[in-house]
């Protein structure tokens, strides 16, 4: 958070800074090499854990994976949904 009243500018011309408001969102972590399927099924689990009381944008989710390809053992992938 230190950085994001004055981030540093790139180097690169073919990269842009955004600005964006902030979101809340519902996830679950699962580990792995995660494939689509893994998505999906991990997607359709948050799903049925928020229940109908949760209020989130359903026509859409948010695939997360935070690894390097090489990396073979703690992998850590997330699956988010937006709340409204």
């Amino acid at each position: 958070s230190q950085f994001q009243a004055n981030p540093p500018s790139p180097s690169d011309e073919s990269i842009k800074i955004e600005e964006r408001q902030g979101m809340t969102i519902y996830s679950t972590q699962f580990g792995g090499y995660a494939k689509e399927e893994d998505y999906v099924n991990y997607a359709a689990k948050l799903k049925s854990a928020l229940g109908s009381e949760a209020a989130y944008r359903t026509d859409f989710y948010l695939c997360n994976g935070y690894d390097p390809p090489m990396k073979p053992y703690g992998r850590r992938n997330e699956v988010w949904f937006v709340k409204e």
